[in-house]
């Protein structure tokens, strides 16, 4: 039987849909005070449908929009199996999107479920109607002792089945909006609050919550109230677009660079000319791409069936936040904080020759074993030069800017000016000086001279190989960095030199000006003595300050460029010798990494405004975050057998280069939600995420942070397969991969457990045990050993970290992964009576956010599981059955 309601139609299958009528409903009636209780129900002596049988009871509530007159289905409790007293551990509440109003009336239509195993998805629970009651919410309000107990009747209205008890939970009346802020006491709920800025600038970030209310007993027969709330987060989109603006100008900044390299013998024009046009199909892709990103409106989520769609490549996978308050009576309310989102992998680029991790080991061998027409460099040369251009990109305008401000207090006559700006200049200077201080740059100086027209060395008897009649050079590769001894380096000696020479005049002359001060201006420290150099002493002792440093100021920035120029031309010869050695293959993996990446950077994004937000008033945490930074724990639930090998291979390099990301705090320009997104800067090789905060947040923090402080974090991924191809790979397969992950990454969490020298983390005994008992884990021999998993994510949990959660899609595995944390938290840390572990494990699989989030990527309300794979899961990840079949994941 179908459950069919006035007004509008829905089935059992799609009753628990949340309301989205969004801001239209609630202006409907502005002049009606709003609730946003919830309130959970029993039944009492229900009569069931057949003689002396026990209902599998369920209860649908439907809510009755009081100027529309039309029922809209809204949520739907478990299945309580066999009683006549069903108490239901699923309660109800209302989203901000559908606010309660007195007049609004709650229809509560009982069930008998008769057959709730089903193999096809499509067909709706068979069940028997066994009685209905109605309510308005001001009845709730005005009963006695906040409990309504209500007849259930027939179709026919007359005969009683059994009464329903509905109980309001005291939860304070919030205020419109206030959803994230609910707890037993009112009191209590002003006290533990963020400021009112930070929770409502959180809706720049979180969008579509999806919430469940829950009560389980403790062990000392006491309720404790559960509430789930899932969101979508708009960074989902927000920062992939970001990166692919920024990739197209590194790109564009990179051909500039090559065109700037000036004439080149045919030979190296003709690879420059190749390494262009590549970098052109790039730019054009990542164009293409940003454009229909751009055009993408509706939900703030990519969801599991577009996986491997082109466009969305970028975009993380059925990324979610979900957290799960917990208040207790006479305790502190607490919350626990989980992203969820499918493992950052190349989906669209497929897994046939296998991830990242394995296509750039192959990749390197094959660059050095392959005669390729160019110098090779090795990985460690190649970070170096892009090191090497962005310091001296930097440094440049700083050194300028401090020179200009030197003449300014030269100017003024100011000598604490002076000396001030002089000590700043000299160690940007001297961090410019030694940036170039390496073998790399005079290696790659000689060669790019070396590739230059009508090179000849210096005994003028060797020159380049003749060339072939096609203008080709027919060049071997190198296996190192060439070392050309015949060319005279004392023209890149010189140069260098010459910025350390203008420096010391610099210096001379201001000791000179200070020697000239007054005797009462003695009082002024002097600045230590330099060594000088080509001093220049005819100047006027009596004349202008500024006219004596000028010219010494102007041949040190003038020094400096020339270094810049040479370096950047150096060092952007050594890239084309490794875009050329590595094309086609090269770029391709280049543009495979920047999707994953993509991927990985908006997941930690998310997780660190969240937990940003949910820290701003515990000043340990805050400390904690200034001081050593935080880990960002990825938990992945990957098989290491067939594609999902390929996945975890792309996973394992995407979360890796996210030790590249720092994040700064930054006070917003205002309180509008445009004003609070995060804004990324930087270049491949390193970013930087800003986080801007609402001014009252912002001032509340440390001086550190609002100084700008770069803030640290340390990315782990623990991974431990579960399904059935994890059962073959155990058996027949090769788990290296799965062991080196584990091993290496625990090595990481440690040595960030013992940086901390923070006391409240030193004096946690329990905290070390768990870190020892995870390292005998992740080196043990055992089958889908899902303890390492446990002990990694409460270890996070302990060290104030970010949780994720990951699996393919992070909808099936992930959901009973995080269902299975959460209610150990409530076992472990809230005193859930042992006797209910189960039933809210359940409860929380069949009816709380996690199937919801099943519905919202495959409009369906199933695990993709089948009886043959969950029989391979251990059983503690097993979904309650009828709540899972075969569908399209």
């Amino acid at each position: 039987t179908q459950l069919r309601e006035e007004g509008r139609e829905k089935t059992l299958t799609g009753s628990h849909v949340s309301l989205t009528t969004g801001s239209q409903e609630t202006s409907c009636f502005p002049e009606l005070r709003t609730y946003h209780f919830p309130f959970p129900f029993t039944c009492r002596d229900l009569i069931g449908s057949g003689r002396d049988r026990k209902p599998n009871a369920l209860v649908q509530v439907a809510v009755i929009d009081p100027r529309e007159q039309y029922l809209v289905s809204h949520a739907c409790t478990e299945i309580v199996e066999g009683s006549r007293d069903p108490l239901f551990l699923t309660g109800v509440t209302f989203p901000p999107e559908y606010p309660a109003s007195p007049e609004t009336l709650v229809k509560l239509t009982v069930y008998d479920v008769r057959d709730k195993a089903r193999d096809n998805v499509s067909k709706p629970l068979s069940v028997s109607f066994l009685g209905s009651a109605t309510f308005s919410v001001s009845d709730l309000l005005r009963s006695k002792d906040d409990q309504l107990t209500l007849n259930l009747r027939s179709s026919d209205g007359v005969l009683a089945v059994g009464t329903v008890l509905v109980s309001r939970v005291n939860m304070g009346e919030m205020e419109e909006g206030d959803m994230d802020h609910i707890t037993a006491d009112v009191q209590q709920a002003q006290k533990s609050r963020s400021p009112p800025d930070v929770s409502a600038s959180t809706n720049a970030f979180f969008k579509n919550p999806v919430c469940k209310v829950y009560k389980f007993q403790t062990v000392d027969s006491k309720w404790m109230l559960v509430r789930e709330q899932m969101e979508e987060c708009t960074l989902s989109f927000s920062i992939p677009r970001q990166l692919l603006h920024l990739y197209i100008q590194e790109d564009m900044r990179r051909i500039q660079e090559l065109r700037d390299l000036g004439e080149l013998s045919p030979h190296w024009d003709n690879l420059r000319k190749e390494v262009i046009g590549r970098y052109g199909q790039v730019i054009a892709a990542y164009q293409e791409t940003l454009a229909e990103l751009n055009k993408i409106t509706g939900p703030s989520f990519k969801p599991s069936c577009s996986k491997a769609q082109r466009y969305l490549e970028f975009i993380p996978i059925n990324l979610h936040t979900q957290r799960m308050r917990v208040m207790c009576p006479r305790q502190t309310d607490a919350f626990y904080d989980v992203i969820t989102v499918g493992a950052p992998a190349a989906h669209f680029q497929g897994f046939k020759g296998g991830g990242l991790q394995r296509l750039l080991s192959r990749h390197e061998a094959e660059k050095k074993s392959t005669a390729y027409q160019c110098i090779y460099y090795s990985p460690e040369h190649t970070a170096k030069a892009q090191e090497v251009l962005h310091s001296v990109g930097h440094l440049q305008p700083l050194i300028s800017g401090l020179a200009d401000q030197l003449l300014q207090a030269a100017q003024q006559h100011s000598m604490a000016g002076l000396r001030e700006a002089l000590k700043t200049l000299a160690g940007k200077t001297e961090q410019f000086v030694h940036a170039l201080k390496d073998e790399l740059v005079k290696s790659a100086l000689l060669a790019l001279h070396a590739a230059q027209p009508g090179y000849v060395t210096k005994n003028q008897n060797q020159t380049l190989p003749p060339q072939n009649p096609d203008g080709q050079t027919p060049l071997k590769r190198q296996d190192s960095i060439p070392c050309h001894k015949e060319y005279d380096e004392e023209e890149w000696d010189r140069v260098w030199a010459d910025v350390a020479k203008s420096l010391n005049c610099v210096i001379a002359m201001v000791d000179k000006l200070q020697e000239q001060e007054p005797i009462n201006n003695n009082q002024e420290q002097p600045i230590p003595k330099q060594v000088l150099a080509d001093v220049i002493t005819s100047h006027n002792p009596e004349g202008d300050w500024r006219e004596q440093l000028c010219p010494l100021v102007v041949r040190l920035k003038e020094c400096v460029a020339e270094v810049v120029v040479r370096a950047r031309r150096a060092m952007t010869f050594v890239l084309l010798q490794e875009a050329a050695c590595s094309i086609p293959q090269g770029l391709f993996l280049k543009q495979r990494r920047d999707v994953v990446f993509s991927q990985a950077l908006a997941a930690l994004a998310c997780g660190f405004v969240m937990r940003l937000y949910a820290g701003m008033e515990d000043k340990g945490f805050l400390r904690q975050l200034h001081l050593v930074g935080l880990v960002a724990q990825f938990e992945s639930l990957l098989s290491t057998y067939s594609e999902e090998i390929g996945m975890l291979e792309d996973m394992e390099v995407g979360i890796s280069d996210l030790h590249r990301v720092a994040f700064k705090i930054t006070q917003a320009k205002t309180d509008d939600p445009c004003d609070l997104q995060p804004v990324v800067i930087g270049r491949r090789d390193h970013y930087t995420v800003e986080v801007p905060l609402p001014r009252l947040a912002f001032q509340t923090l440390p001086h550190e942070i609002k100084e700008g402080k770069a803030l640290q974090v340390y990315p782990v991924l623990f991974n431990v397969g579960i399904n059935e191809q994890q059962t073959i790979a155990d058996r027949f397969g090769d788990i290296s991969l799965q062991e080196r992950i584990n091993q290496r990454n625990f090595e990481i969490l440690d040595s960030y457990y013992k940086s901390l020298s923070l006391p409240c983390f030193q004096t946690q005994t329990d905290l070390k045990d768990l870190l020892g008992t995870l390292g005998q884990n992740v080196v043990t021999k055992k089958r889908k050993n899902v303890e390492i998993l446990w002990l990694a994510g409460t270890i996070c949990r302990r060290l104030n970290g970010i949780r994720f959660t990951s699996c393919k899609s992070a909808k099936d595995r992930t959901s009973m992964s995080v269902t299975l944390e959460q209610c150990a938290l409530l076992r472990d840390e809230h005193q859930l009576n042992k006797d209910y572990f189960t039933r809210a494990l359940d409860c929380m699989r069949r009816e709380g956010c996690r199937i919801e989030n099943v519905q919202k990527n495959i409009k369906c309300r199933k695990y993709a599981f089948n009886m043959l794979q969950l029989m391979a899961f251990p059983k503690i990840y097993r979904p309650p059955e009828g709540t899972y079949g075969k569908v399209d994941s």
